[in-house]
């Protein structure tokens, strides 16, 4: 069956001398893999669009298992994340964790629409540690593992400073802190950010800038709640914490 359709490609592999399987997410198929001919020839058409990031409209023969990609014309070419390696490195971040958390041919508009839209803003300029951060605080409850971030998930205390809890999955009050102790302290602008990072709809997302440890301390605590209750260790996160080391030393 012939089919166009919008997508980004979120991974790609080489296949044999000259092919790469591209992995498709669309808004109407889900993830889908694609065998594209040809694609690792310097003057194939495919070339120049098979590649992590492409967005565009793809025209492809969809089967029962790995479809074929013919034909593709791009919709944004995303200049300002491509030509910048740190920004690269987000956006490498959001796709990969969009590839782990999700099943070839389970389409969900929500959550291509959260990865079109979180990319289109990055793009535009939006903070990408702050996009990045976001879109995956949206994506905990497609992994199973929605913490609780409204009051303390054990005594169910509302108000007050709290710790967050990896184990116990989510806040933990000044009384029930101590039933963990390696509960993570959180600074008061991070325990009011995480909640409204997971609510806030990216079309009401106005400028955004964080301090560093702000943020730094948010990035801590998301993947450490993916990597202890999903088992998802990223490796562009890996990626970005060397970026980050080796730019602290740079004079």
């Amino acid at each position: 069956m012939m089919v166009k359709a919008e997508g980004i490609i979120i991974r790609t592999t080489d296949y044999g001398e000259t092919n790469k399987i591209v992995t498709l997410y669309t808004k109407e198929f889900g993830k889908i893999g694609l065998m594209a001919r040809g694609a690792k020839k310097p003057k194939s058409e495919l070339s120049a669009i098979s590649h992590v990031l492409f967005y565009g409209l793809c025209l492809f023969r969809k089967g029962r298992g790995l479809g074929v990609l013919y034909q593709a014309e791009s919709l944004n070419p995303f200049r300002s994340i491509l030509e910048n390696i740190e920004i690269t490195g987000y956006a490498a971040l959001i796709v990969e964790l969009t590839d782990r958390l999700t099943e070839d041919g389970l389409p969900s508009q929500a959550i291509y629409h959260l990865l079109k839209d979180t990319l289109l803003l990055m793009e535009k300029g939006k903070d990408p540690a702050v996009m990045s951060a976001i879109f995956a605080m949206k994506m905990l409850p497609q992994a199973g593992i929605d913490p609780e971030l409204t009051h303390c998930v054990r005594c169910g205390k509302q108000k007050g400073r709290y710790r967050f809890s990896i184990v116990e999955g989510g806040y933990l009050c000044d009384e029930c802190a101590p039933t963990d102790r390696y509960a993570i302290e959180m600074s008061g602008a991070v325990q009011k950010l995480l909640p409204i990072m997971r609510l806030v709809p990216l079309e009401r997302l106005g400028k955004v800038s964080l301090k560093a440890e702000t943020i730094g301390m948010i990035e801590t605590i998301i993947y450490a709640y993916y990597e202890q209750n999903a088992g998802i260790k990223l490796r562009s996160r890996k990626f970005i914490e060397q970026l980050s080391k080796f730019r602290t030393r740079d004079p």
